[in-house]
Order: C-alpha cells, then structure tokens, then sequence
C-alpha cells in the first residue's frame, strides 16, 4: 500500500515594524512598506542640490551627419509594430529629406 500525503503550507506574511512588533494584517504591511520607501526614497531637507559638471575633451558620442540619418531611416526594417507614438516606417520613408532634417535637427539639440 502505497501512502501519498500532501503538506499544505499556509504562507503568513510578517512585517517587522520599527518599534519591533510583528504586523500580520496585510494593509498594515502595505503601509508599512509605503511609508519605508516613502523615507528611503524621498529626499526631505535640501534646499540646494548642486551638479556636478563634467568635463571632457573628448565628446562621447560624436554627432552623425545628415547623410548618415538618411541612410539609417532607408535601413528602417519593414512591417514593424509602430510603438506607441504610432509612427510607421512607411511614414518615415514617405516624409524623404523633410523628416530626415527634422530628425537630424532633433539628434543634434540632444
């Protein structure tokens, strides 16, 4: 006779608190972890944050040219899902040089 028992394991779910009682209430620990990334992630107090310029002799990435925008929209593959700016590559390749100087101006104002 062959016995097969299954173990049922109740997951309970327990939050230290900072006090450090023990919460077992579910919208209890939600608050609780709300309000620890609330703290840990929220910057309270600074009045002056002060950036850190960097500066280099050599640019990190080196701007394309016009032509090479061009050539890089005619590589665009076809019958791709468009994204969620809904923009085809059918579209892109209709505009010709109009939207490759519009993207070209675009790349360079990054």
């Amino acid at each position: 006779m062959n016995l097969r028992t299954n173990i049922v394991k109740d997951e309970t779910n327990i939050v230290k608190v900072d006090k450090g009682d023990l919460v077992a209430n579910s919208h209890r620990i939600l608050a609780t972890w709300r309000n620890y990334f609330s703290h840990m992630l929220n910057v309270h107090g600074f009045i002056y944050v002060r950036q850190t310029e960097i500066h280099t002799t050599d640019t990190l990435v080196t701007e394309p040219n016009a032509s090479e925008i061009e050539m890089a929209t005619e590589e665009l593959k076809s019958h791709k899902s468009p994204g969620i700016h809904q923009i085809t590559t059918k579209l892109i390749r209709a505009g010709g040089k109009t939207i490759c100087s519009k993207i070209y101006k675009f790349i360079i104002s990054i």
